[in-house]
């Protein structure tokens, strides 16, 4: 299903953008093209990756874009633009490329998840929605994720709709909770639309609305006798929840052949009122009915419950989930790289800031998943998008961290990251499924992916090297600006020294 078919969105964007592509496009640049990268420079939650999420609606709204007649209307009462640029819009499709890495592909800070290669105007006016996609969805599969290691093999179902920031950071959270190995979402309109497992139970309100919790528990296992499970915690979990729950297994589903297939709690101390009702249940022979908690939970919150012997099968994960409430920006940017000229010639840019980390990686370029003989993921690698590395031999690389130090790799194997996604505006790839995106994050984790990166504290650094031509490429750059700002500093001197005659 495409939400950009069915609703207009392509005014999803900073008021920049269409100056700059008025400007582009009404100036001798029009013929220009352009690449830039989207990167990002931290891992969330201080983590040791990340997971890249949205693709395939990046790819879905590219496709769908255009100005429909009242979004040109709307531009013209700005009074900002002249009618040669509305008319160019009123017929605009995107016709760039994109190159992408798979998505659900593990990722680190600095590399370029997605790169769009496409005439200046284009380019430009699709920054935003391209930002908003990736970084919502990133964000909560990167959480989700944690929060799944955090549980230990146990299950994990999304229930954050209701905490989300609108509906469709809800819908579209549940799919990236989901390709973070969340099992199942309770948003159901999630569930149509990517296929996701649905789960839910009951709230408090319909133990709340019969008249004693026993009617309230058996009537809910007389209409769902194959798949009921008990709110036990409306008003009090050991004395009245449990008990309850047992006596509607017995007395209700059991004469019917049937078995209560799990209970839930949702406030108190989560650990010990599992304990408890674990023993209770296991007394009463039910060893089979499962326990559920939620209420607030998170990777650490979940991490002690585990560690303090909670007797817990899943966790419903809410609000912590569904607006990665610890650190809930990923970050990702939209920054050129390099710019091709309507006469042939091709120039790197960069972007210099008295913020080290602000200063971008110049140029198109390649980005290679440096393994070794065991399969392990040891490093990425950014070359020049012209270069051929060639591991058979010796390669040698720069750290940039310590580029005095002379490395190289040796009994490697690498692999390109970024694939072609569309060609002159048009999809040239099939995108796999969620099933597949969520299969391909597990292998990852688990076959390639150090374990040291995936610990909560302190993870493992996963290293982003660089070949010489392109490191070199970046400095001459860094050179060459520096040098012209040396020029200026020395020119204005002159200037602020000069006496008054």
């Amino acid at each position: 299903m495409s939400l950009f078919a069915a609703r207009n969105l392509s005014l999803v964007m900073d008021l920049y953008e269409m100056t700059m592509a008025n400007g582009y496009a009404t100036g001798n640049t029009q013929n220009d093209w352009a690449c830039f990268d989207v990167f990002y420079r931290h891992n969330p939650d201080k983590g040791g990756f990340a997971i890249f999420a949205g693709l395939e609606q990046v790819v879905d709204f590219l496709e769908n874009m255009h100005f429909a007649e009242d979004d040109i209307a709307y531009l013209r009462s700005l009074n900002m633009f002249p009618e040669s640029f509305l008319e160019k819009l009123a017929s605009f499709r995107f016709s760039g490329d994109i190159d992408a890495f798979p998505e659900g592909t593990i990722m680190y800070p600095y590399e370029p998840m997605l790169t769009v290669h496409a005439p200046l105007m284009d380019a430009q006016l699709v920054e935003t929605a391209i930002l908003t996609e990736l970084n919502h969805q990133s964000l909560i599969a990167t959480k989700a994720r944690r929060i799944v290691h955090g549980a230990r093999g146990r299950v994990v179902a999304d229930f954050g709709a209701r905490r989300a920031h609108n509906m469709d950071a809800a819908i579209y959270g549940a799919r990236a909770a989901y390709i973070g190995g969340v099992a199942s979402t309770a948003t159901v309109l999630a569930g149509k639309m990517f296929g996701i497992p649905v789960t839910g139970t009951m709230a408090h309100s319909w133990v709340m609305y019969h008249k004693d919790e026993y009617t309230a528990f058996r009537r809910y296992a007389e209409t769902y006798p194959d798949c009921a499970v008990l709110l036990v915690d409306t008003y009090n979990v050991l004395y009245s929840g449990i008990p309850n729950a047992i006596r509607v297994a017995k007395e209700v589903l059991e004469p019917m052949g049937k078995r209560l297939k799990g209970v839930r709690i949702d406030s108190g101390d989560l650990a010990y009122l599992s304990k408890r009702a674990r023993a209770m249940l296991d007394e009463a022979g039910l060893n089979d009915c499962t326990i559920s908690v939620s209420n607030s939970l998170d990777e650490y919150t979940i991490t002690s419950l585990i560690d303090q012997g909670g007797c817990i099968n899943s966790f419903g994960v809410g609000e912590r989930l569904i607006t990665a409430r610890s650190e809930p920006v990923f970050g990702a940017v939209y920054k050129m790289v390099s710019v091709e000229h309507s006469d042939g010639t091709t120039e790197p840019v960069i972007k210099i800031s008295e913020t080290l980390e602000k200063i971008t990686n110049p140029d198109r370029k390649r980005v290679f998943r440096v393994y070794n003989k065991d399969g392990h993921a040891i490093a990425d690698l950014l070359t020049r998008y012209s270069e051929e590395p060639d591991t058979s031999a010796p390669y040698r690389y720069v750290d940039p961290g310590k580029p005095w130090r002379n490395c190289s790799l040796e009994g490697v194997v690498i692999r390109e990251l970024q694939k072609p996604v569309m060609r002159n505006g048009k999809r040239v790839a099939e995108l796999p499924s969620l099933d597949e995106i969520r299969s391909y994050v597990a292998r990852q984790l688990s076959e390639e992916i150090w374990e040291e990166e995936q610990r909560f504290e302190n993870p493992h650094l996963h290293k982003l090297l660089m070949s010489p031509e392109y490191y070199e490429t970046k400095m001459d750059l860094l050179y060459k600006h520096s040098e012209e700002n040396s020029r200026m500093k020395r020119k204005e001197g002159r200037l602020l020294n000069r006496e008054p005659r």
